[in-house]
């Protein structure tokens, strides 16, 4: 039951920082389906990070520049959305899909470059880091706590407070309502939309270094994310774009993709005797059954998806 707890604290700080970065991007006006691509990148800098940092780096260190490298990487990835939704006013559906599908194959193609480059007999796409992860890990008796699960309870705060109780915030949500209003009283649309864009992904990146911390000790960046990132939209959708109710579905969908890991002890336990697949099933059949529910009630930012053209009123 523990490992259970463990588990779903992890992968629901995981979801909670993608999920709050997709709330920026369409509070701001523009849909953000590449967060999957986003979390492949920030994992990318992140593990590359950690792989190169020199042996006896202090562990604060450790975390700092990893968390910087994460952030970094899943910005200037999201910068290409930014600049073909906001710049070009391209469908924001269909960059988002090119995102996850270019952000995998670019991880895969530098691992393996930099491996080859290492080892000319080395074509794996996997980075490890094992002693560079422990300095994300603190052990509590029996429960090992990870500090991003702190760090994901902090950001939460702290975008229910820039969202509600800012100037910026508030500013950010009418670009998303009614951009057109937001420009006749001097409000930079454009900005704004950059300004969401970028928190996503700096939120997307840092989730995605979370996500390989998560549980082991390397990476093989082919196997991407596992549907992380359209999980994390799920959790966006089900929480109303809300940051609180976005905090307590990340929680109910980690519980479920935390069974996936630890289902063989809590099966025995419950005596279920439920196949394995159908645990690894659960979190996605889970986000079926809530967006068929929730998508009639839910109510999205109005202008989400739609480019801002300054000429039309």
């Amino acid at each position: 039951m523990l490992l259970l707890i463990q588990y779903t604290l992890i992968f629901a700080s995981v979801l909670l920082l993608v999920a709050l970065g997709g709330c920026f991007s369409e509070h701001s006006g523009v849909i953000n389906i590449g967060l999957e691509g986003i979390m492949v990148m920030g994992a990318l800098g992140g593990a590359l990070m950690m792989k190169y940092l020199p042996d006896g780096t202090p562990a604060v260190a450790v975390i700092l520049m990893v968390i910087v490298a994460s952030v970094l990487l899943g910005i200037l990835f999201s910068l290409l959305l930014g600049v073909a939704a906001i710049q070009f006013k391209a469908d924001q559906t269909l960059v988002g899909t090119a995102l996850n599908l270019l952000g995998t194959a670019a991880a895969v193609v530098i691992v393996r470059a930099i491996n080859m480059a290492e080892n000319p007999d080395n074509v794996s796409t996997t980075v490890s880091y094992m002693k560079e992860k422990e300095a994300f890990l603190m052990k509590i008796g029996k429960f090992e706590f990870n500090w991003f699960m702190l760090i994901a309870l902090i950001l939460l705060i702290v975008a229910y407070v820039v969202l509600y109780k800012t100037r910026f915030g508030l500013r950010l949500c009418a670009c998303g309502e009614h951009p057109q209003a937001a420009d006749s009283v001097g409000i930079n649309v454009y900005k704004m939309r950059y300004a969401g864009v970028i928190i996503s992904g700096a939120l997307g990146g840092l989730g995605g270094v979370v996500y390989i911390t998560a549980g082991v000790s390397e990476w093989k960046f082919e196997n991407g994310v596992a549907g992380f990132g359209f999980l994390a939209l799920a959790v966006m959708i089900f929480g109303q774009w809300k940051p609180i109710n976005i905090g307590l579905a990340a929680l109910l969908f980690g519980l479920f993709r935390a069974l996936s890991n630890v289902y063989t002890g809590f099966d025995f336990l419950m005596k279920l005797n439920i196949p394995g697949t159908l645990y690894n099933m659960f979190p996605y059949i889970i986000s079926l059954v809530v967006l068929i529910f929730v998508s009639k009630k839910s109510r999205a930012p109005k202008a989400e998806g739609i480019p801002y053209d300054k000429g039309q009123r």
